[in-house]
């Protein structure tokens, strides 16, 4: 408990505030890609905290919001088939496609079941042997260990009649994307901590030995944050680059090396594309050629179209850091966790979803 409360002392938060105050009158963006350190900032207030020339910017580090449409509206379609069940994580359902959600369609008869894990998929699959069982299979590193965990087994287990729908992304090749883009202007990054506890420090090394960004790996109370930030306008003030990892009661500098394996031996890197983004190359898995037979997009032979739908909301932009949620006309007025237009306002970790939680008009 006494080392929780360290993480949760206001006064030390303080003494650390007033420090990064005189590190510097430069102006400095920094970019969190992580949607629990964004809910952390908004929670706490940190950005009303922190002096007015240090700037958080929320990235891409929700894996609902980054998630193509044609993704969403493919996984609806697919949901629409009546020897199919599809499993998926509970912020999927609410994600509005270009017609439809899959909480429309379940209210109109197609099986949708909402589970805490890719393994619960398979019982499901053992109890229906008359009907093929599709896990909607989105996130990130995070989660591609559990994921791969569960073709494995259903391979193990000759359960035929289990797929997955695999959206994962990976995290390092689009933080270059957002680096290179000169429209954001990053001074450093604060790494995605669960992320980081999969693929270790050493995977976000080479943004400062590279590109000259200094990057730090912390956790999610705010004084984790707070003294973050000091870190990267400290190393900024010095006119360094590096990377310091400052989660090490959970992430090591390797990373999860059981975790890592069990990723390789099931999925191997490919492009992917992101909402907002495009399609980056190096920021994606696939399955490897041994578990295609898993692979519900080539089972199913499932087409993805990309449709160019005006809605007025400004998710992509949001995603990239280049506004936030509330730049836009529809955030609280027409866009709600109750009535979402964008995948932002959707999931627990979107950065729409967050700010409306937050927000300072209530």
């Amino acid at each position: 408990m006494k080392y929780i409360n360290d993480f949760r002392n206001y006064k030390l938060s303080q003494r650390v505030i007033k420090e990064i105050e005189a590190l510097t009158d430069n102006n400095i963006t920094i970019m969190e890609v992580c949607g629990t350190h964004t809910m952390s900032i908004c929670k706490n207030g940190i950005k009303e905290l922190l002096p007015k020339n240090i700037r958080l910017i929320s990235g891409p580090g929700c894996p609902v919001c980054v998630t193509p449409q044609s993704y969403i509206d493919a996984s609806i379609e697919l949901s629409k088939r009546k020897d199919v069940i599809i499993t998926t994580f509970g912020d999927m359902i609410n994600v509005p496609g270009s017609s439809s959600s899959l909480k429309t369609q379940r209210a109109l008869g197609s099986e949708i079941k909402v589970v805490y894990s890719p393994l619960d998929s398979l019982k499901i699959a053992r109890q229906n042997l008359d009907k093929e069982v599709v896990f909607l299979g989105v996130g990130f590193e995070t989660t591609a260990p559990i994921i791969a965990l569960s073709i494995l087994k259903a391979k193990d287990e000759n359960i035929s009649n289990f797929s997955v729908f695999q959206c994962i992304k990976t995290m390092p090749n689009v933080m270059k994307k957002l680096v290179e883009d000169k429209e954001i202007n990053i001074d450093g990054f604060l790494c995605p901590g669960h992320v980081s506890a999969i693929i270790g420090a050493r995977a976000f090394e080479f943004l400062s030995s590279e590109f000259n960004i200094p990057c730090v790996v912390a956790g999610f109370e705010y004084n984790d944050i707070i003294y973050a930030i000091y870190m990267i306008a400290n190393i900024i003030a010095k006119g360094e680059s590096e990377i310091k990892n400052i989660y090490g009661r959970f992430v090591k500098y390797e990373g999860n090396e059981k975790a890592q394996h069990i990723i390789s031996k099931i999925f191997t890197s490919s492009g992917s594309s992101w909402r907002g983004l495009g399609y980056i190359d190096g920021t994606g898995l696939e399955l490897n050629e041994e578990y295609k037979n898993y692979d519900a997009k080539e089972k199913f032979n499932l087409n993805m179209v990309n449709l160019d739908i005006a809605t007025g909301c400004i998710c992509e932009e949001v995603l990239k850091g280049i506004k936030e949620p509330t730049d836009c006309k529809l955030f609280h007025r027409v866009c709600n966790p109750s009535n979402p237009v964008g995948a932002c306002m959707v999931s627990q970790e979107g950065a729409c979803g967050i700010y409306y939680k937050f927000r300072l008009d209530k």
